[in-house]
């Protein structure tokens, strides 16, 4: 009869691992995936009761330190009313950590899209917090924002913050709504992913050369440049005679540098902000430049069009357009710069191709 070998022997049903070693890797995979971010999936999210956590606090620990003490000093001495504040303070710790847990159930979170703001400030998200239940909730608290509390079937709106350290769309991530109720001996958290972003627009330059200008008559055909007119064309850099009464001087104390306004007829004065005109070879100045010029443009007024490699945008003003160019701005990837550069919008004026009237579309930001 043949003997097994010494493999067969040791071998397990397995496949080779011990029992032990299975359950232990199930058990880490399983607290892996709780663990693991989660892609959010709406702006409304509810407490769950696997999501919910409880801890206890510094002050918890103490508590636990000081209740073990007079446990053993009273089964030492024998001292039935030590042994009656013993099992007092074990019931008020099992009743705490029993409400602080159950203070998180029942509990919906909705989030909401910020207002976009620049890069290095700190963006706000508009956070509602609703109770489900008919129950009221003291000392809850959500990091980034003020402690709050919720009366039954009540709801509080407030604003969560986060840093805004690069361009582009912030989104909000994990929400961490946690509460000490009622004696701060134990910290319950859960962890929730509302969808809602921030579009970050890129950190304006101090200071920004001037665009060019690009001559536009109206469609009466006038254009009189005349020194004396009255109607404002826009700012040029300062020459050597330049009066001092047409110096700018709010963009010399904002250090800007001289800048002269510039007063003409009935001519529109338009200036072209271009990527390829900006004399800065990093990609992220050359979008802090464009930025800085088109927040000039758009505070002394004149019309003004952007051109990015892909995407063109013609010449309008107001604060809708300003938007729309610095939501370009902040979505614009440094990768379409290798590509060729179409749908731009010619000097004369014209209106980009249906491609970039898409794309922009696409990449339209929030409008305040």
């Amino acid at each position: 009869m043949p003997q097994p070998s010494r493999s067969q022997v040791g071998a397990t049903p397995t496949g080779g691992r011990s029992p032990v070693v299975a359950r232990l890797k199930g058990f880490l995979g399983q607290a892996a995936r709780r663990l693991r971010p989660e892609t959010p999936a709406s702006a409304t999210v509810a407490t769950h009761h696997r999501r919910i956590y409880i801890l206890p606090t510094k002050v918890g620990l103490v508590y636990g330190v000081v209740m073990l003490a007079t446990l053993l000093g009273a089964l030492n001495y024998q001292n039935n009313l030590g042994l009656f504040l013993s099992f007092l303070m074990s019931s008020i710790a099992l009743v705490g950590m029993h409400h602080c847990w159950f203070q998180l159930l029942g509990l919906e979170v909705q989030a909401r899209d910020g207002l976009p703001v620049f890069a290095g400030e700190k963006a706000r998200f508009p956070v509602a917090v609703r109770d489900l239940q008919q129950k009221p909730r003291p000392q809850l608290a959500i990091p980034g924002a003020q402690a709050f509390a919720l009366a039954a079937r009540g709801d509080l709106r407030l604003e969560v913050s986060r840093p805004a350290r690069r361009r582009g769309p912030l989104p909000l991530g994990r929400v961490v709504l946690e509460t000490r109720y009622p004696f701060g001996l134990f910290r319950a958290w859960t962890v929730l992913h509302p969808r809602a972003e921030v579009l970050v627009y890129p950190k304006p330059a101090t200071r920004a050369p001037q665009p060019p200008m690009v001559a536009h008559f109206d469609q009466q055909g006038r254009g009189d440049l005349g020194t004396g007119a009255e109607d404002f064309v826009g700012p040029r850099a300062y020459r050597a005679g330049d009066s001092p009464r047409q110096l700018d001087w709010k963009a010399y104390a904002r250090e800007r540098g001289l800048i002269v306004k510039q007063f003409g007829g009935d001519q529109s004065a338009r200036v072209r902000l271009d990527w390829e005109a900006v004399p800065v070879a990093d990609p992220e100045q050359r979008l802090s430049v464009l930025a800085r010029q088109v927040l000039d443009a758009d505070a002394l007024g004149y019309s003004y069009g952007l051109r990015l490699p892909g995407l063109g945008l013609d010449h309008e003003r107001g604060g809708r357009h300003k938007h729309r160019c610095l939501a370009a701005l902040a979505r614009f990837s440094p990768q379409d710069t290798r590509g060729p550069t179409a749908g731009m919008p010619s000097t004369d004026g014209t209106r980009p191709s249906p491609t970039a009237v898409g794309r922009q579309r696409a990449h339209a930001g929030p409008i305040t």
